[in-house]
């Protein structure tokens, strides 16, 4: 049988990079990044190759599952879908009708095929739905939004044509777009500089000219110290300072006392090696990334950090500029439509938030929400009750601070239902789980990808799935079948297609050679002149109105961190390029790359409490400990000690993953109200753990 190429869309993290699998007699032969990608490096990372294992892997979820015996004790009954879609849709009714459609809420990570469901949501009447964001990127979106009106998607990071870029909330090297990472290298390759900003010397600082090894949680006097310099020397961009900046002076004002020499005593970084990094990104302006971050709920001040960041992107005149933070375009900016919406169909709900997003918090963009004040809502029933959760392709009780307390929480619920295609600690603690067919076995909506090169994409099956399990298409239409929701009751995913293309003049068969439509031909680079920022004045407001109003300071002043206390260390937490947070640990092939996780500590802290490389330890706080090998090594901060997210499971269906590692978030007792109130994001990394030999 010849070898058939399916062009598909890698579902192995959220990046999504376009694919090619290459499938013959019945099973998967080779899988490689799509080559039809125009202007793109497409491959596929460690992950994106392990999607063959995932699909061999018989621990994966199998078929559809209603709990038996207490919530987690592990007591379930397999069933069909017939029943499983009916016993979920009979629950959700019952919970509407008892309690009202506003009780509902749905969280899922975000990403581009979130259409359909989102409208399902809709649908019922619910406002409550959320993305994992607030344990990750939104102090990012909020402070882009609050100096230049757009979000943090509204750029794009020229890597490939940039002179000069800065990493300090993001790990390309580890964390890894595979896109960015090319481009990275091919940008290096030409004489780009790197310069690294971290508590740790990760992967990508080893690649990097200058790496600045940071003290924890001080990342804000560092940056100040930068402004104050670009201002104080005139090293910023004049020219786009005066078209785009308003409140300059405000700024200059307020970093007047933010000098290299205060920030080397708060940082550990000396003044003289701040001055000179400054004085080299004002040679290499406007071509210059500072990434503003990926995983940014991190400290109470984060949303500041990034903010700062956003700064002296605008003080170089990096925004908009080729190789520094590019505009993207969307279809509308090409005069064409786009993709027509499912959400659109029906009326968005009247009801406030649960989380209070957009009416107690009007400073905060309503679509993603915050889970951690959805989840808070559910304990205190303020302002409402919230009764029935889908958490679709979301695991919080990992993802999240504190899990025994949100288990606790979500014993407050009629219904918890879990959507997931491998187990995890959410579907363990389910009442239902509706297992998805992975990536390779399901279709998934179209999707835009709103870029220099903006395209729609589509992802086709590459297999039938080898279980019992359903596209989330179909799960969600069952669903819609049993509730009255007509409208989104389909049976093929030709026909959610078809409408999704209704007067775009783009047709399925357009797909067939390459997977994706382009809607230009070459990048779109916006001229200087032509920029537009969405405030009110049209510009770069140092000072937010949208802040103010709120009594919230656009420019905060800088506040010392806490330090850790004697014999303790701030818990730190990050990515790898093996493994996508906890949802590829129990992956056979991922597994055998990475099965645990370590603890980095620093070699001189190490030698105070005895430790050698390679011994297991102790981490203990609140009482809650657990074991781990240590890493000992002096390229961490001594107030610092590191682990890779995603370790640590307890579940006995997951025998590569059981009990390997640390659970970061065991240790974060209480840190569900440790959260940023300005940038709306967690502050995972404010907790100290004490580290003991055994």
């Amino acid at each position: 049988m010849p070898t058939k190429k399916i062009y598909s869309i890698c579902g192995m993290c959220t990046v999504r990079c376009p694919m090619v699998a290459e499938v013959e007699d019945g099973s998967i032969r080779f899988l490689r990044g799509n080559p039809n990608a125009s202007g793109m490096h497409t491959s596929l990372c460690p992950r994106g190759v392990a999607g063959k294992a995932l699909i061999e892997d018989d621990e994966r979820l199998q078929q559809p599952m209603i709990r038996e015996g207490a919530r987690g004790e592990g007591k379930w009954r397999a069933v069909s879908w017939e029943e499983a879609l009916d016993y979920t849709a009979e629950k959700l009714n019952a919970s509407i009708e008892k309690h009202g459609a506003r009780t509902v809420a749905l969280s899922d990570r975000g990403g581009p095929f979130r259409d359909f469901h989102r409208g399902f949501l809709r649908a019922l009447g619910s406002p409550n739905y959320c993305n994992h964001d607030s344990s990750c990127a939104r102090n990012v979106h909020h402070a882009n939004q609050s100096l230049s009106g757009l979000g943090r998607k509204g750029v794009t990071y020229d890597f490939k044509n940039a002179k000069h870029v800065v990493l300090q909330l993001r790990n390309v090297f580890e964390s890894i777009s595979v896109q960015e990472v090319n481009d990275l290298s091919e940008a290096l390759d030409n004489g780009c500089k790197l310069t690294v900003i971290d508590i740790r010397a990760n992967i990508s600082s080893t690649k990097a000219n200058r790496f600045f090894q940071i003290r924890p949680g001080t990342d804000y006097a560092f940056n100040l110290a930068v402004i104050h310099e670009l201002l104080e020397k005139e090293l910023y961009d004049k020219d786009f300072a005066e078209r785009y900046i308003q409140d300059l002076d405000a700024l200059k004002n307020f970093v007047a006392q933010y000098s290299p020499e205060w920030a080397a005593a708060e940082t550990g970084i000396p003044a003289a090696r701040i001055t000179d990094f400054t004085e080299a990104l004002s040679r290499d302006m406007p071509s210059v990334i500072w990434h503003p971050g990926w995983m940014t709920a991190r400290y109470s001040n984060s949303f500041y950090v990034c903010r700062s960041i956003y700064i002296i992107n605008a003080l170089l005149g990096s925004f908009g500029a080729k190789g520094g933070l590019a505009f993207i375009s969307k279809p509308k900016d090409l005069g064409k439509p786009g993709l027509k919406s499912f959400q659109e169909l029906f009326p968005k709900p009247e009801e406030k938030r649960a989380d209070g997003v957009g009416w107690r918090y009007p400073h905060f963009e309503q679509g993603p929400g915050l889970a951690h004040l959805l989840y808070k809502a559910m304990e205190t029933e303020d302002p409402y009750p919230v009764k029935s959760y889908i958490a679709f392709r979301h695991d919080p009780l990992m993802g999240y601070p504190d899990p025994d307390r949100l288990k606790q929480i979500f014993d407050n619920l009629d219904l918890l239902v879990s959507i997931t295609f491998t187990w995890c600690e959410t579907a363990w603690y389910a009442d239902v789980v509706l297992p998805m067919s992975p990536y390779l076995e399901r279709e998934s909506l179209l999707a835009t990808k709103n870029y220099l090169t903006p395209y729609f994409f589509m992802r086709r099956r590459a297999l039938e799935p080898r279980f019992d399990t359903r596209a989330d298409w179909e799960i969600f239409s069952g669903l819609a079948k049993r509730m009255g929701v007509k409208e989104l009751a389909y049976d093929s995913i030709e026909d959610i297609w078809n409408f999704q293309l209704d007067g775009t003049g783009i047709r399925i068969e357009d797909f067939a050679d390459k997977g994706m439509v382009y809607l230009t031909d070459k990048p779109i680079y916006l001229p200087r002149e032509e920029l537009k920022f969405k405030t009110p004045s049209g510009k770069i407001e140092i000072i937010s109105k949208k802040l103010d109003d709120q009594g919230i300071e656009s420019l905060k002043p800088y506040e010392s961190p806490e330090k850790p206390p004697e014999g303790q260390f701030r818990l730190t937490f990050g990515r790898c390029a093996q493994h996508t947070q906890g949802h590829t640990v129990n992956n056979p092939a991922l597994n055998e790359l990475m099965p645990e996780n370590v603890l980095w500590i620093n070699d001189k802290a190490a030698d105070k409490l005895g430790i050698q490389d390679g011994e297991r330890v102790m981490v203990l706080r609140n009482g809650y400990k657990e074991e781990i090998k240590a890493k000992v090594t002096e390229f961490i901060h001594p107030e610092a000690v590191f682990v890779v997210h995603g370790f640590g499971h307890k579940l006995p269906v997951e025998s590569r993953a059981y009990g390997k590692g640390l659970a970061d978030n065991r240790f974060m007792q209480g840190g569900l109200d440790k959260w940023d109130p300005v940038g709306g994001a967690m502050a995972l990394q404010e907790n100290f753990v004490s580290v003991e030999k055994l």
